[in-house]
């Protein structure tokens, strides 16, 4: 609507006596291994302004996908097993950072996907989508987020709880738990309780 959405909101902390300033941030440019932009408004009453911090890092170098989740095992052969071991030492500073408190994975429990899926995640090439599948497949879900493979050197798309619309760049279905958690940054000893539906959520 023009910004009138964003005026109104800055017109009221200014009409309180604040100075109210607005900024969108994206998590990928502070370290986050995923492209989350939103949108920020800082006020105070205070005599020095507020100033927002400065991104700690640039498209040359972000977090990427692969960054963030090559440590994890693939688990094409565990199902039932929502825990693992480590496949070998941290490969960088990120996984490191993840996995600060923890000796083994949990939340990791991969989707059985049925074939016709897996056939058709196999044909989304790495980065792609549903534009890039061939006419007549993938046709029950046709939107901007849909099919959409991740790309191992970028960070990850926003992450929502319809987490059945990306999968991992490098195996033939969704991402489990902890590495859609690793993509927001949550720490390996982070652990998320409930079903599986609920610990996606």
């Amino acid at each position: 609507y023009g910004g009138r959405a964003k005026d109104q909101v800055l017109n009221h902390f200014e009409e309180r006596g604040y100075s109210a300033s607005f900024t969108i941030f994206n998590s990928a440019d502070y370290g986050v291994p995923q492209h989350r932009k939103r949108l920020f408004f800082l006020a105070t009453k205070l005599k020095t302004p507020l100033v927002c911090p400065a991104p700690t890092n640039s498209k040359n170098d972000y977090i990427t996908c692969e960054d963030a989740l090559s440590d994890l095992p693939s688990m094409a052969n565990r199902m039932k097993d929502s825990s693992a071991l480590y496949m070998g030492d941290a490969d960088n500073i990120f996984q490191k950072l993840m996995r600060a408190g923890s000796k083994s994975i949990q939340n990791h429990q991969p989707t059985i996907h049925k074939q016709f899926v897996i056939d058709t995640i196999r044909q989304v090439p790495e980065g792609g989508n549903h534009k890039d599948l061939p006419p007549g497949v993938g046709e029950s879900r046709k939107f901007n987020e849909a099919w959409t493979r991740y790309h191992s050197q970028k960070p990850s798309r926003t992450i929502d709880t319809g987490h059945r619309n990306h999968f991992h760049y490098k195996f033939d279905r969704v991402p489990t738990v902890r590495e859609n958690a690793r993509l927001q940054s949550f720490p390996d000893s982070f652990i998320f309780k409930g079903n599986k539906t609920q610990q996606y959520r």
